[in-house]
Order: C-alpha cells, then sequence, then structure tokens
C-alpha cells in the first residue's frame, strides 16, 4: 500500500456516507485516510453537497487531518485509489419504487434484493458495476473494490464470473447485525473473543456455530431463539416475525432476518400488500426518511452521525465496509462476513459459486473460514435454487436478452407463473428502460407490441 491512503466513495451522496465517515473517524489510528473522495452523478449533486457540507463537519469535530473532495468526474476521483467503496442506487430511490409496486401489483412481493424487484436491481446495476471495474483497471489497478450496493451476492457473482477482476469483496450489514444481536443476548463484553460460523448467499445466511472464548453457545442461543425469549430481527427494513419453533429445532440453524421472504412467504406477502395500500412500500417510506434525514445533515451545528439514520436500515455499515478496508490494509487476518468466491473450499457446491461465508481477511483478500468446508444439506435446494437465479440474471444482464430474464424469473422460488413472470418481465423493462440500455430491441418490441394491442 502507499504511505498516503486514498479511499473513493462512489454513491457518496447516499444517506449512508455518514455512517461511512463516521466508521473511518473512529478508525482512523489504524487506518490514517489522507484523501476521501465522494463522487455521484448530477442527478445526485444536491445530495452530494449537503453529504460533504456534513462531512466536512464531522471530521473537523474529529480533528483528523483527512481531506475530503467530492466530484461528478469518478475518473478523476480514481487516480491512484487505493480502495474504493461502491454503496449507489441505479434510478435513485424512484427505481426501487417501481421494483416494489410493480411486482405487488401482480400479487408477488415486491423487494428491493428479492424475487422480480431484485432481479431488475441486478440488471440495472451490473453493468454498471462493469464500468467502474474498467476505470479501475486503468486508473488504480491494484485498488480494492469494497462493495455495499445491493444485490450484494448477485454482483459479486457477475464480477467473478464474467470479468477478470480480483480484488472485489461483496459486504453486507446483515451479518454485522446477526452478530451484535448475539453479543446482546449473550451479555458479551469487547474482551470476550466471538466467533461465528455463517453460510450461504447473500440475504440468505445460516448460522451453524457459535464460540465463545473458544466454547460453543449455538445451543444456548438456538434455544433462546425457539422459546421465543428474543427476537433475531437485525434489520431495520423488514418487518420482525418469529421462525416456528419446530422449523428451528430440525433445521438447527439460525436463519438470517430475510430468510423470512422463503420460510414466511405468505405472511411477508399479505404484510406487504397490506403497507402497500396503507401508507405505501418500503421505497416510498424510505424517501420519506429520506427527506427528513437530508433536512437534520444541511444543520450547521450537526457534527456527527444523527441517531436517526439507524431507522433507514443501515446500521452497523461502518461496522461492515470499514473493518473489511482495516483488515486488508493492516493485514489483521480477523474474522469477517463477506462475499467472495469459494474456489471449491465448500467440498458439496459447485467450485465456481460466489458465496456468503465467514472468512479470514488480509492483506491478499479473503479466504473461507477453515471451519465451515459444506453447506448443511437441509437447506442446500433453496441456495441451488437462488445461486442459479442469480447466475442466470448477471447472464440476462450482459446479453439484453428477453428470454434470460424469464428464465432467470421462473428460477426463482418467489415467483410461481411463467405467465405472470413474462408481464411482469415487460412491465419492469418498460419502467426502467433509461437504465437498461442493453434491453434496447426487447423493449423496442414491446412497445410496439402495446401500441398495436391498444394497451
Amino acid at each position: 500500500m502507499s504511505k498516503k491512503l486514498k479511499v473513493v466513495t462512489v454513491g457518496g451522496g447516499s444517506s449512508y456516507t455518514p455512517e461511512l465517515i463516521e466508521g473511518f473517524i473512529k478508525r482512523y489510528h489504524d487506518l490514517p485516510i489522507s484523501e476521501l473522495w465522494l463522487v455521484d452523478i448530477e442527478e445526485g449533486q444536491e445530495k452530494l453537497d449537503i453529504i460533504y457540507e456534513l462531512s466536512l463537519r464531522m471530521i473537523k469535530n474529529a480533528n483528523i487531518p483527512l481531506k475530503l473532495y467530492k466530484t461528478l468526474d469518478r475518473q478523476q476521483a480514481l487516480k491512484d485509489a487505493d480502495f474504493v467503496t461502491t454503496q449507489f442506487r441505479v434510478g435513485l430511490l424512484k427505481a426501487r419504487e417501481k421494483d416494489e409496486v410493480i411486482p405487488l401489483s401482480y400479487g408477488y412481493l415486491g423487494q428491493e434484493t428479492n424475487g422480480a424487484g431484485g432481479l431488475f436491481k441486478g440488471l440495472r446495476t451490473i453493468p454498471v458495476i462493469f464500468d467502474i471495474i474498467k476505470d479501475v483497471e486503468k486508473l488504480c489497478p491494484d485498488a480494492w473494490i469494497i462493495n455495499f450496493t445491493n444485490p450484494a451476492g448477485m454482483l459479486t457473482e457477475a464480477v467473478y464470473r464474467h470479468t477478470n477482476f480480483k480484488r472485489f469483496i461483496g459486504v453486507c450489514n446483515v451479518p454485522i447485525g446477526m452478530k451484535m444481536f448475539i453479543t446482546d443476548v449473550l451479555g458479551l463484553t469487547k474482551e470476550n473473543q466471538l466467533s461465528i460460523d455463517l453460510f450461504g448467499l447473500n440475504h440468505m445466511v445460516f448460522i451453524k456455530n457459535i464460540t465463545v472464548d473458544g466454547v460453543s453457545r449455538f445451543d444456548e442461543v438456538l434455544n433462546g431463539i425457539i422459546s421465543k425469549a428474543y427476537s433475531t430481527n437485525s434489520v431495520k427494513n423488514i418487518t420482525g416475525l418469529p421462525f416456528d419453533s419446530g422449523l428451528l429445532s430440525a433445521l438447527k440453524l439460525i436463519p438470517c432476518s430475510y430468510l423470512q421472504y422463503y420460510f414466511k412467504h405468505k405472511e411477508m406477502l399479505v404484510i406487504e400488500m397490506a403497507e402497500f395500500y396503507k401508507e405505501g412500500t418500503r421505497a416510498q417510506v424510505v424517501q420519506k426518511l429520506e427527506k427528513e434525514l437530508f433536512e437534520l445533515y444541511k444543520d450547521p451545528e450537526l457534527k456527527v452521525k444523527p441517531k436517526q439514520l439507524e431507522s433507514r436500515g443501515g446500521a452497523y455499515y461502518s461496522d461492515a465496509a470499514c473493518e473489511v478496508i482495516n483488515a486488508i490494509y493492516n493485514d489483521k487476518q480477523t474474522e469477517h462476513y463477506v462475499n467472495i468466491p469459494h474456489y471449491g473450499h465448500i467440498n458439496n457446491i459447485p467450485a465456481d459459486w460466489v458465496i456468503e461465508v465467514t472468512s479470514k481477511l488480509g492483506r491478499d483478500g479473503a479466504i473461507p473460514s477453515e471451519r465451515i468446508t459444506y453447506f448443511d444439506e437441509k437447506v442446500l435446494g433453496l441456495i441451488y435454487a437462488i445461486k442459479e437465479y442469480e447466475i442466470a440474471t448477471t447472464h440476462a444482464a450482459i446479453n439484453g436478452d428477453f428470454n434470460e430474464i424469464l428464465l432467470a424469473m421462473n428460477l426463482n422460488p418467489l415467483i410461481n407463473s411463467d405467465n405472470d413472470a413474462r408481464q411482469m418481465a415487460k412491465d419492469l423493462l418498460l419502467a426502467h428502460k433509461y437504465y437498461l440500455p442493453n434491453f434496447a430491441e426487447a423493449i423496442k418490441y414491446i412497445e410496439q407490441e402495446k401500441i398495436v394491442s391498444g394497451a
């Protein structure tokens, strides 16, 4: 690494950025960042300006010599960077709203990383990630990209499957939330050595063991969940429903909150439909939250990250992203939960899959934990289904083939009608056509079809 540490954040105008700034400030003694560049696009200029001013105040308040820059020129920012963090949303929150509303109008879960909505978020985002990688390869080829953009697992899969770039790690705050939950229920302190054996795919992870100071405490935590002594929900943007106690007893695994979409599909759909008609989808709620947050951010007296940001759903983001950077930069060889290719380390899944797994991180990147060499076969079928859906979506994003979208949609267990899949795909393509240039031919055909039918 260079003596001067340069970090670039793509999507710098995000409401999450104060979380990242706080993380860098807290770790300045380990991560002496000399330059931090906040990058955004023209549509995000106003938010970028607000975030930049708040970040300046936070840095000044912390009294650290970190130089902050803002720009709409990504290539200018990337020159000689050591780390690049990505936290952007193609189409902004209005696109997320369409991802949620259109599936719900057909009676399907509308969710930004699951089902049809997550598929189209992937289609919009994969080409942009590839463009960023091309710039990185040209301007800072030794930089690591730490990606927080969703769907994080699918994006990491696309990078390792369809590019030659190998310095890309996907991170998520869900495992960190689960770790914090375990820390709280067991009453642990910083002196305790907590290790978690976590495996699966992004937003589809399971915990199979928990050790504290070398002693397993897994049964204690699992039994507490089964007895409903506490809720495992650690994600602000998902309604927390308890998993069936008999299911958990038979699984002998602790599922993350997102598994509710598969194990409690009916209940989650009812909740989302009710919210849709009552107060709007999550995207509509988040747009209101963001408006309130940015009004807070404008306050010239605000010099720290406001607590209200936690309601946005990004709690522990800085712990996930900043600690990954810290581990690589300082070759710490510490335990993290990241999205990476396993290269055959897991013996009962294909060797070329990207997975989310407990890993050891250091200067050379991430290596899956030696404690995890197989995926529990009780959940392997579900994991296979979602992974094949992810892979199909990456092919569709690259090829711009409408039929490959249909394949991906029908492989997803949250969509159970090929006719509905076709209609949703058409509607979502038209809704997002500005951000899907690869599908120009398919979109033109659908538009002509609608004209002829008089729809």
